[in-house]
């Protein structure tokens, strides 16, 4: 019974819209404000797809989580699929990536501030429900990891 619960709460959350879906206007917020969603954002979908992937110890996924939802994870992903963003995605991502934010001592400034760019583009798009979108770019950089240009 428990697990046939759990298999419909991860269909069901791969299918999901905005969580409260209050009203707001994505366009008046800083774009720090769009990275604090992000990051939430973010982390979710990296928690989502570990916790579906199999039944393991929480120790074990946390530290799985870890290495994925860190400044030089999320800069590597922004590098992959920077190539499929438009024109409106690459500026919420220029907003976020320049905002002012003292990167702490364990990344460098500027995988910081992609990442932070990056959370921002994920918390505009949130915001705004477009879930799809947020699904296809996370989609991608999975199938597309190591195969950029450089």
């Amino acid at each position: 019974m428990h697990i046939e619960f759990f298999e419909v709460q991860c269909l069901y959350i791969s299918h999901m819209e905005r969580l409260l879906n209050l009203p707001c206007n994505v366009r008046e917020y800083s774009p720090l404000n769009l990275a604090f969603i992000g990051d939430s954002v973010f982390e979710l979908l990296v928690r989502e797809e570990l916790v579906c992937a199999g039944n393991r110890p929480v120790a074990e996924l946390n530290k799985e989580k870890i290495s994925r939802v860190c400044c030089k994870a999320q800069a590597e992903m922004l590098h992959v699929i920077e190539n499929i963003l438009t024109e409106d995605e690459i500026k919420v991502y220029k907003c976020g990536r320049n905002a002012h934010v003292k990167a702490p001592k364990n990344a460098s400034n500027a995988d910081y501030h992609s990442a932070t760019g990056l959370e921002a583009l994920f918390g505009y798009l949130y915001l705004q429900n477009n879930i799809e979108r947020i699904r296809e770019l996370y989609s991608y950089s999975k199938n597309n990891d190591g195969e950029t240009d450089e």
